[in-house]
C-alpha cells in the first residue's frame, strides 16, 4: 500500500501562513509594476504564481493554495482598503482550484517535466476559469447590451486575446520560469526545515482523480454563482476607504507582509533548530 507524506496540522498551517505573507507581498509588488501598452496588445504582470505552484510542489497543495488566495485578499485589497463583497470570491475560488491541481500533478518534484507542465496547468486552469465567468456573465446579461451591436460575440474574442496574453507573458516568465528554477534547487533542502522528508513518487500526495475534478467543479459552480450575484448588486459586504491603493497603504501592507513573512520563518528555523539539538 502506498504511503503518502505526513503532514502534520502544525506544518500545514505554516506552509499556508508563509505562503500567504510570501504571495501577498508579491501581490503587492504588482501593484507598481507599470504596465506595456504596444499597440492594442497590453503586457502587465498579472501575479506571481510561482510562489504557491513551487510550495504547492514541494509541499501540501490545499495549503498553499488557500494561502496564495488569502494572501492576496488580505494584503492586496482588504489592506489597500478596498473589499468586493462576494465579487471577490471568484478569485479566491480559481487561485485556490489552479493552484491545488498544479500541486497534485506533482509526484516527483525532481522532475522536471512534470513541474513545468504542472506550472502552467495551474496558470492555465485559473486563468481559462476567469475568462469563461466573464464569458457568462456577458452572455446571461444580453438584454443590457442591446445597445452595443455584436458585444455578445465580440466578448469571445475580447477574453480570448487576454486570456493568451496573460498564459504566454505572466504565465511563462512569472510563473514557468521561476517554478522550473526554484523548485529543483530547494527540493530536499527546504523540507527539513520544516521536519518533513521530500516528496518521492512512492510518498506523494494523490494525483487527480475523479474526487478532485468533481470538488473544483463544485467550486467553480460557487464561484459563478457568486460573481453573479455581486454583478447584480448582492455584494453582501462591499466597502472601500478613502485611502483605498494610496502609496501608504501600500507601504504599509507591504511591511505587514514582509513582517509575517520573516516572523514564520524565524518561528521555521527555532523549530528546526531545537529537534536538531
Amino acid at each position: 500500500m502506498k504511503k503518502q507524506q505526513m503532514i502534520t496540522q502544525s506544518q500545514k498551517l505554516m506552509i499556508f501562513v508563509l505562503t500567504m505573507a510570501l504571495y501577498g507581498l508579491a501581490t503587492l509588488f504588482t501593484e507598481l509594476i507599470p504596465k506595456l501598452q504596444i499597440g492594442i496588445v497590453e503586457f502587465s504582470v498579472e501575479y506571481f504564481l510561482f510562489i504557491p505552484l513551487t510550495l504547492g510542489i514541494l509541499f501540501d497543495p490545499i495549503s498553499a493554495a488557500l494561502g496564495a488566495a488569502t494572501g492576496e485578499l488580505v494584503f492586496s485589497e482588504i489592506m489597500l482598503g478596498q473589499f468586493g463583497g462576494l465579487g471577490e470570491l471568484e478569485k479566491f475560488i480559481t487561485v485556490t482550484i489552479g493552484v491545488y491541481i498544479a500541486g497534485r500533478l506533482v509526484a516527483n518534484p525532481k522532475n522536471r517535466k512534470m513541474v513545468g507542465i504542472a506550472a502552467m496547468t495551474g496558470v492555465v486552469v485559473q486563468q481559462a476559469m476567469g475568462m469563461m465567468v466573464d464569458i457568462l456573465k456577458v452572455q446571461f446579461a444580453v438584454e443590457d447590451f442591446e445597445s452595443v451591436a455584436g458585444l455578445p460575440q465580440s466578448v469571445y474574442a475580447t477574453e480570448g486575446f487576454a486570456f493568451l496574453n496573460d498564459v504566454l507573458f505572466s504565465g511563462i516568465l512569472f510563473c514557468l520560469l521561476p517554478t522550473l528554477f526554484l523548485v529543483p534547487k530547494l527540493y530536499g533542502k527546504i523540507e527539513p526545515l520544516l521536519g518533513m522528508q521530500p516528496r518521492t513518487e512512492k510518498t506523494a500526495i494523490g494525483r487527480i482523480n475523479v474526487k478532485v475534478i468533481i470538488g473544483s467543479l463544485a467550486a467553480f459552480g460557487v464561484a459563478i454563482v457568486s460573481e453573479f450575484m455581486a454583478e447584480s448588486g448582492m455584494e453582501l459586504i462591499d466597502w472601500e476607504a478613502g485611502w483605498a491603493e494610496s502609496k501608504s497603504a501600500i507601504a504599509i501592507a507591504m511591511m505587514a507582509a514582509g513582517a509575517l513573512a520573516v516572523i514564520i520563518l524565524l518561528v521555521i528555523r527555532k523549530n528546526h533548530n531545537r529537534k536538531e539539538a
